[in-house]
């Protein structure tokens, strides 16, 4: 297994001591919880990084970095919204176009066709973390911050869905529907 690999397993497996930390609840095991998920948002910029800058994209680490990516951001706006920090019907946004883009993915990969990431998905991508790490950190980061990050991260995740869509429409086959 190569580094960018070890890498993506590396935030994968942050994940649940993330949440355990999370709902201990207690002040140290809260700014503790919001310092491993930032580690493990890092993790998913250094992985790609190496991946590409060495040659070391493995189509196991083009299955498990999205899975990763998502299971962790999943994971903090959900534990966001049980601390009734930000509303679930963001939350439930964010997750409804992730499963909707991953679905569409399959479709196109059964067609032998690679949707790879777009500069758009990746400013959501970009946008969500930074949401969830100033929400993790707050205080010392004013909360309103960190909600108004979030909300442009909803907006971007709707536009950037619609953007995946559109560019790709002919991978739905929509004519022979």
């Amino acid at each position: 297994m190569n580094i960018a690999n070890k890498l993506t397993v590396l935030r994968l497996a942050l994940v649940p001591i993330f949440v355990v930390l999370m709902l201990i609840g207690t002040q140290a095991t809260t700014i503790l919880g919001a310092i491993v998920f930032t580690i493990a948002s890092f993790t998913d910029f250094l992985d790609g990084h190496l991946a590409r800058k060495y040659n070391l994209v493995t189509t196991f680490g083009k299955f498990l970095d999205p899975l990763a990516d998502k299971v962790l951001t999943i994971s903090g706006f959900i534990i966001l919204v049980e601390q009734n920090i930000i509303p679930a019907w963001g939350v439930i946004v964010i997750v409804a176009r992730e499963l909707a883009i991953t679905g569409f993915r399959i479709i196109a990969a059964s067609e032998d066709i690679t949707i790879a990431a777009s500069p758009f998905g990746k400013l959501k991508t970009i946008t969500q973390l930074a949401s969830l790490i100033a929400l993790l950190f707050s205080p010392p980061i004013p909360q309103g911050i960190g909600v108004f990050i979030f909300y442009i991260a909803v907006i971007l995740t709707v536009l950037s869905g619609i953007d995946y869509f559109i560019k790709n429409k002919t991978v739905l086959d929509l004519e022979n529907m």
